[in-house]
């Protein structure tokens, strides 16, 4: 049992320059922050930058360095600090008291990153099976998840500072709010029997729950050409819609009286105008952009609202495979990497919106997290990576423009509870055809 499907580079060239790519990144999303910044926790969901380095460094030594003969540890109280949620590996720090550690200091931790990365260079030299090099991937595949936490949550943090300071300056050519919306347009999509998933014959990296590949059914069905906008989101505002219970799930409607929802997250009105707190600070709500930050009570209430709903996670990768191929054809690529020229997924790159799939907003579907047929996880402890989380969440398709270069692909399955909306998430509608 395989843990994560990869292509094998020469494990001396590729693989290695692949650690010292990743691991560098980390260190220059953390370089935009203070030591102050990094050790702090705004909400229970969230952890300290501090934390995220420190977890994916641990990763590494907990997998990989510790079952190799004649390593020593860094400091063995590590291993109950930064285990996040291991059961298997023991005891670990509760999560929501992460933002507690102050020591190690930041410094600490930069010593430990270098510790450890010095005994994987010399360990991914030295070569390996075919077992250890898929470890090695997934390391890395988990630090790229854990750079786009990082973002998420330190721009959660600085929201809530009385000044809003920016995580980066706003470019220079900021464009203004003069762009209006392009009209909602349908796509026709056919249905029948499709193959969804992974596919194993295919090279590059995949996680062990987007496999194995299986066939659904699928009614034909409609797509949206693109995600739900600004606009949109204000004319759902604009008709009451946080003020309609028939729009909503029981516990979405819930969620809006006890927490108080009237926009989606970092939304700000000020003089009958909205405003939104970005990773370059506050600035006017801009009209054709996607709408983000919203849960998926949010989401379906809308598609509700607009007289459609939320695609099933397989009808959007159906869909998402015919524009990928459609963009390709017409000279722009499909998955061109957004990497990491804007850290705001309100600065959409012409590219990708042309595109229409990958690198904008990560979208709710309509689908529970659930096992595919077939999925077993692995053995030991680095089974517990996603398959003990396929209860009560709802599966994201797509990749948002925080979403590591190399880490979009059109199977990987985000999740996030229900209520959750500090992910970079927004949707596209779908409805039934014929409607």
């Amino acid at each position: 049992m395989t843990i994560a499907r990869t292509d094998l580079p020469d494990l001396a060239d590729g693989l290695l320059q692949a650690f010292t790519d990743v691991r560098s990144l980390t260190e220059r999303l953390a370089g935009l922050l203070s030591p102050e910044d990094q050790t702090a926790q705004s909400m229970p969901d969230a952890s300290p930058t501090k934390w995220h380095r420190a977890h994916t460094t641990w990763f590494f030594e907990e997998f990989l360095l510790s079952p190799t003969a004649g390593y020593t540890a860094y400091d063995p109280t590590f291993r109950y600090l930064f285990n996040s949620y291991y059961d298997q590996v023991g005891p670990r720090h509760p999560r929501s008291e992460r933002g507690l550690v102050t020591r190690p200091g930041t410094v600490e931790i930069e010593r430990y990153r270098c510790h450890v990365d010095t005994a994987m260079a010399d360990l991914v030299r030295s070569g390996g099976d075919q077992r250890e090099a898929e470890l090695v991937r997934l390391g890395l595949h988990h630090e790229q998840q854990h750079q786009e936490l990082l973002v998420m949550d330190a721009k959660h943090l600085l929201s809530k500072h009385p000044f809003g300071p920016a995580l980066v300056p706003a470019p220079a050519d900021e464009p203004e709010d003069a762009t209006a919306p392009a009209p909602l347009g349908w796509r026709g999509i056919e249905g029948g029997l499709v193959e969804v998933g992974h596919d194993a014959r295919e090279h590059g990296f995949a996680y062990d729950n987007e496999s194995p590949r299986h066939r659904v059914w699928l009614e034909p069905f409609e797509v949206a050409d693109r995600p739900v906008t600004n606009a949109d989101w204000r004319a759902f505002i604009a008709d009451g819609g946080y003020d309609r219970p028939e729009l909503w799930l029981s516990d979405g409607w819930a969620t809006v009286k006890q927490d108080g929802w009237r926009a989606p997250g970092y939304w700000r009105e000020r003089d009958g105008e909205w405003w939104v707190f970005t990773c370059s600070g506050e600035r006017p709500l801009r009209a054709a952009e996607p709408v983000c930050h919203v849960s998926f009570y949010e989401a379906d209430a809308y598609a509700r609202w607009a007289g459609a709903r939320l695609p099933t996670e397989a009808e959007w990768e159906h869909a998402a495979a015919g524009l990928d191929r459609l963009a390709q054809a017409g000279g722009t690529p499909g998955r061109t990497p957004t990497g990491w020229t804007a850290l705001d997924p309100l600065r959409m790159h012409p590219e990708l919106a042309r595109a229409g799939v990958l690198g904008q907003v990560w979208e709710w579907t309509s689908s529970a997290y659930l096992p595919y047929p077939g999925f077993s996880p692995p053995e030991g402890a680095v089974g517990e990576y996603n398959g003990k989380f396929m209860c009560d969440q709802h599966v994201l398709r797509g990749s948002s423009c925080v979403t590591p270069a190399g880490h979009q692909r059109l199977t990987y399955r985000n999740f996030f509870p229900a209520g959750a909306r500090w992910a970079f998430s927004g949707l596209r509608l779908a409805r039934d055809a014929g409607r």
